[in-house]
């Protein structure tokens, strides 16, 4: 079941998010039907996790040897209380695409030899 969550950023700037209702770490702020619930971190911190990770894919796919000009990733978050913002575990909730792209000439070259 759902509920809203309110999360401050660093900033001081306000987010509601709708989260699981049974989230663990949140603190009830509301009664009935709409409860609003107070997150026990800020919503910077909560995505910190989806940074690092999105930096690690970016490493992996830029610096490995198909060396794309261009890397596009597009995450599915989950926001919860307790584990902040976490990769979305079903194609329902959400999901993890990776688009590589070359420029004309500036792609890689077979093993071996030139393109043919």
């Amino acid at each position: 079941m759902a509920a809203l969550m309110e999360f401050t950023t660093d900033d001081g700037a306000t987010v509601v998010v709708e989260v699981d209702r049974d989230s663990p770490g949140a603190r009830l702020v509301g009664r009935g039907g709409d409860s609003l619930a107070q997150a026990t971190r800020t919503f910077d911190q909560a995505l910190e996790g989806i940074r690092g990770a999105a930096e690690s894919a970016l490493a992996v796919f830029r610096d490995g040897p198909l060396k794309p000009d261009g890397v596009e990733l597009e995450f599915g978050v989950k926001i919860m209380a307790e584990a902040g913002a976490v990769i979305a575990k079903s194609a329902a909730e959400g999901h993890l695409t990776v688009k590589l792209s070359w420029t004309p000439g500036g792609a890689p070259q077979p093993p071996g030899g030139a393109a043919q």
